[in-house]
C-alpha cells in the first residue's frame, strides 16, 4: 500500500466508512464500457467504500407491511446513502488534491429508468476488491455482515494498488433471498460477469412490486433479500 492509499484509507475510517477496497478495472473493461459508456470506462481504477446496515432495523423487515417498518427502513436507508456520498466526495477531492482524477458515482444512481440501471455497477467494484462476492440475491455478500452494506464507489487514475481478489461465489446450495422475494424477481443462478442481469434477476418485476407498494403503503421499499441472507443473520444479536 503507497502513502496515498494509506492516507485514503485513514480518511475514510475517519469518515466512518467500514468497507474500503481497490479494485483494479481492466478485468472488466468491456462490461463497465458497456454499462456506464467511455467516459465512466476511462478509470483503470475504482475505490470502494461501504457502510455497514443497523441490524435492529433490518431485522424488522419481515413486517415490512407496517408503515412504521417501512419508514423508518427509508430513513435509514437514505441516510446511509448521504453519509456515503458525503464520503464519496470528501474522498474524491483528497485524490484530485493529490493530482489525480476522481470521479465519485452515487450509492443510488439510475441513468437508465427504462433498463433499470446505473451508470456503474458497485457491486462489481467490491467484489473485484475482495470485499465480497456477488450473491443471489445480486447484492454484494460480505463475510462479517453479509447483505447488510450499502456502497459507493470513486473512480480514479492515480496508482493505487488492488486489495485483494474477487470472491467466488459462497452462497452454495442456499437460496433463502430466491425464496423470500414477493415479487419472484430472482433465478438462482450464480453471478458470472459473461451473462446478463436478466440471467439472474428481473428488475422489471422488483420495480413493478415497488410500485405497488407504493401506492398502497406510500412507500415501496421492501429489503427482503437483504434481510434473508444467512451472512447477515449469522451474528449474536445482543
Amino acid at each position: 500500500m503507497n502513502a496515498l492509499q494509506k492516507q485514503l484509507l485513514d480518511f475514510a475510517v475517519s469518515l466512518e466508512v467500514d468497507y474500503f477496497g481497490v479494485a483494479d478495472l481492466s478485468r472488466a473493461k468491456d462490461f463497465v464500457l458497456e454499462q456506464g459508456g467511455e467516459a465512466i470506462a476511462r478509470f483503470p481504477w475504482a475505490v470502494s467504500i461501504g457502510m455497514r446496515l443497523i441490524d435492529s432495523i433490518i431485522d424488522e423487515l419481515p413486517h415490512h407491511e407496517d408503515p412504521s417498518v417501512i419508514f423508518t427502513y427509508r430513513g435509514h436507508y437514505n441516510s446511509v446513502n448521504t453519509n456515503l456520498d458525503r464520503a464519496s466526495l470528501f474522498i474524491a477531492k483528497k485524490i484530485q488534491e493529490a493530482g489525480f482524477k476522481s470521479y465519485p458515482i452515487p450509492a443510488a444512481q439510475r441513468i437508465d429508468s427504462a433498463k433499470l440501471k446505473g451508470a456503474f455497477s458497485h457491486k462489481l467494484a467490491a467484489n473485484l476488491a475482495g470485499l465480497g462476492w456477488i450473491g443471489k440475491n445480486c447484492l454484494i455478500v460480505t463475510p462479517e455482515n453479509g447483505p447488510r452494506v450499502r456502497w459507493a464507489t470513486i473512480l480514479t487514475n492515480a496508482p493505487l494498488k488492488p486489495t485483494g481478489k474477487s470472491f467466488s461465489n459462497q452462497c452454495g446450495n442456499c437460496n433463502k433471498c430466491v425464496q423470500v422475494c414477493p415479487a419472484k424477481a430472482f433465478t438462482g443462478v450464480k453471478f458470472n460477469i459473461s451473462e446478463p442481469r436478466e440471467a439472474r434477476f428481473n428488475a422489471h418485476l422488483c420495480d413493478e412490486y415497488i410500485r405497488k407498494r407504493e401506492l398502497a403503503l406510500g412507500d415501496g421499499i421492501c429489503g427482503l433479500c437483504v434481510y434473508a441472507c444467512p451472512y447477515g443473520q449469522n451474528k449474536k444479536r445482543l
